[in-house]
Formats: C-alpha cells, structure tokens, sequence
C-alpha cells in the first residue's frame, strides 16, 4: 500500500484491461504515472436536494446544500424533518438509521439523544478500517493529554491461522483518567471487531476495563485488548 500525500490526478487513460493515472505534485508541474489494472474514482458526495424544490415550502440549505436543521433535525418549517445524507454529519447508513429513530421518537414525545462523537465508521476494503472517537490530531488541537497503545495483528494467533497479518488496532485515552477516547484499526473483520469499542466508550469505560475483559482465543477481538493494555501501562503480553 502506496499513499502519494501533496499529490493530484491530472489525468486517467483506460483500455480494456489497464490504466493509466497522471499524478503530479501539488503546485509543481513535476509528473510521473502510476499503471494498475482498475482505477477508482472518489471525490466525494454531496447532499441529493437539488430539484427538491425546498425553497417552496420554505426549506433553507447552507451553503453545501443540505438541509438546515436543529438539535430535534426539524427543518426551519415546524413539522418538517430531515435526516441522512441530507443533513450535516457523516454521511452513514447506520446514523441516517439512527437520526431516523430520534425524529420518530421526538415526534411520539420521548426525549432522544445522539451522540455522534461514538457513531462508528468502517471502509469496506480487505483489510478493513473502522474507526470511533477522536483522533490524535483532533485530541492535539483540543489540548487534550493522551496516550495510545498498538497492537499488529502479525502477532495475533487468529489472525495468523487465517493468514490475514495485514494491520494493527490503536487505542488512544485520556493520558489522567485513562478514558477511552478514540479506536482506530486496520485489519480483518474490524468492521465488526469495532463494536466492541463503540459499546465502552458509550459507558465511558477505561482503557484498563477494556484490557481486563476476558476475550475468546484465538479471535480478532484479542488485538483489542492487547492495545488497551499497551494503552494501560505498556503492557501487552503477547508483544
């Protein structure tokens, strides 16, 4: 796996079996090409309101086109809610599922509440990435101390029976009360192993209540608590 930071396409040739992307780097006209057998084009989504005609019933967008909503995600007209990709926030099934679930049971009269710091996300590649919390550079900015601690599945008993050695978890929390502030993994199956995180940092638990859960060997689950324990006190056992 390559990345090519402060880089841009300028170009793509396809034929029927190859590719061809012209890459150069940013603010330099110095350029090189990279060949693959596919080529994938991602530049990012946008809300789907244009033609919805919203300025008719009196809908107002922001300035990227999704819909402005409050706290409740009812629309600047009393009755109307949005939600999805529609609206601000990561664009997810699960939390249009769950932004769904919150409109309906504010309108029943219940009082509901999302916390979208802990809405996980996953990119479905082999391996996988799934991700919850904050970041480091997220945690930096804020002026927040933190420690983090890793574990590569090349050291996993599970992960190297099924020859899938490719990746790691980290674990990052708070650096004085050793909450759980962010996970994030590369790795096999980690778009399901993730929930695990999401689960305790929704009870605000600790790194070393992560690490003293017991966890089934061999499972991919296991990198998770030897992250926790090298988060905890640098201590994984089998590293």
């Amino acid at each position: 796996m390559t990345f090519h930071l402060g880089h841009r396409v300028t170009g793509v040739k396809a034929s029927k079996s190859s590719c061809t992307v012209t890459v150069s780097k940013k603010d330099s006209s110095e350029s090189f090409d990279i060949k693959a057998d596919y080529c994938l084009v991602a530049i990012g989504r946008k809300p789907y309101t244009d033609g919805l005609n919203l300025a008719s019933v009196g809908i107002q967008t922001d300035d990227k086109g999704r819909i402005q909503v409050n706290e409740h995600l009812e629309t600047s007209v009393p009755g109307i809610f949005a939600i999805g990709d529609v609206v601000r926030g990561a664009m997810l099934a699960h939390k249009a599922e769950e932004e769904g679930v919150l409109v309906a049971e504010y309108i029943a009269g219940g009082k509901p509440h999302i916390d979208y710091n802990l809405i996980p996300g996953v990119v479905y590649t082999w391996p996988e990435v799934a991700a919850v919390g904050k970041t480091e550079d997220e945690l930096k900015n804020a002026g927040i101390p933190y420690k983090i601690g890793k574990f590569p599945f090349k050291a996993l008993g599970r992960a190297r029976a099924s020859m899938d050695t490719d990746g790691m978890v980290k674990v990052i929390a708070h650096q004085d009360t050793d909450e759980i502030l962010g996970v994030h993994m590369v790795g096999p199956r980690v778009a399901d192993v993730i929930m695990e995180a999401v689960a305790l940092m929704e009870f605000r638990a600790s790194a070393e209540d992560m690490s003293r859960i017991s966890h089934p060997h061999p499972t991919y689950t296991e990198a998770v608590k030897e992250a926790a324990m090298a988060a905890t006190a640098n201590r994984p056992i089998h590293i």
